[in-house]
């Protein structure tokens, strides 16, 4: 009597009250169809919340993973010097000063925010057309700062690569170039580029001049240049990343104008309109939010 109880109280637990309320529920008459029929679409929702969940969570991971994106590599035109002089009544010289001291001030927040390499268009080749005065106003610039810079360079162990044509340098500023350049050189992990009468054209030439004499001497053949020997013949291949995630120019001038030709061509490229001399943290700190976010939206480019 017991065990028929028990075959009665078990049929109407799994098979009868669901049936009843499955019934109930969807409005349809009582069948074994009908329960297999809701059994499945309550599966096919649970599988779809799943889905979701799973998406939802894929996509946070994306967002969180795109809020820590950081530029291995930052390039910046220092632009805007003697507009900046111009407008507080200065002279050409102290818009430059201003500008000098910013470098080395902004260098360091980058670095202590995670970027691995730093390019700086310190002067172009085209600078050189400017009044004589003012261009030895920046060769001296370039030496003072580079010797007040050095203690700082060796304890924070930072490598500096000067780029760019250093024919016309002065013989004071190569040589300390030269020594800078040595006494950092082992240094892994933060580069300094600056670029002192660099310009993109002039990098592409020397490279192809480069691959050109390779292939007279039978180093390589024809057949061996591709994108990626041309890269190992640019000037930035002193860095571990020399190609820019992003680049700056200050000032609001909307191009890149001799800079980085080849380099730049997959850069996200950012024009604050703020003159360089006054573009400090907070105006770093906007870049890199909108970089992210540039990244957060379209991924990391190739």
């Amino acid at each position: 009597m017991l065990s028929l109880f028990s075959v009665v109280f078990t049929f109407l637990a799994l098979f009868l009250i669901p049936g009843l309320f499955i019934s109930r529920r969807l409005n349809v008459p009582l069948s074994l169809t009908n329960i297999l029929r809701f059994i499945k679409i309550i599966a096919s929702k649970y599988d779809d919340a799943e889905e979701r969940n799973e998406k939802r969570g894929t996509m946070g991971e994306k967002q969180k993973r795109g809020r820590n994106i950081m530029p291995k590599h930052v390039a910046v035109i220092l632009d805007g010097n003697r507009r900046w002089a111009e407008k507080r009544g200065l002279g050409t010289s102290e818009g430059h000063e201003a500008g000098a001291r910013r470098l080395m001030e902004n260098a360091k927040d980058c670095f202590a925010m995670g970027t691995n390499t730093i390019s700086l268009f310190a002067f172009s080749t085209e600078n050189w057309e400017r009044p004589e005065d003012e261009v030895k106003c920046l060769m001296a610039l370039f030496e003072k700062y580079l010797a007040s810079d050095m203690p700082y360079l060796r304890s924070d162990k930072i490598k500096i690569s000067v780029i760019g044509n250093r024919t016309k340098l002065p013989e004071s500023l190569l040589g300390l170039i030269e020594e800078v350049e040595e006494a950092t050189k082992s240094y892994e992990g933060k580069n300094l580029i600056i670029a002192i009468d660099y310009s993109g054209r002039y990098d592409i030439l020397q490279a192809c001049k480069s691959l050109a004499n390779k292939v007279k001497d039978g180093l390589i053949q024809v057949e061996d240049i591709n994108e990626k020997a041309m890269e190992k013949e640019l000037l930035t291949k002193c860095s571990e990343f020399p190609n820019p995630d992003l680049l700056i120019r200050t000032s609001g001038e909307q191009r890149i104008s001799n800079f980085f030709l080849w380099q730049s061509a997959y850069t996200e490229l950012y024009f604050p309109t703020v003159l360089w001399p006054d573009f400090g943290e907070a105006e770093y700190l906007e870049a890199l939010t909108w970089y992210q976010q540039r990244q957060r939206r379209f991924g990391r480019r190739v």
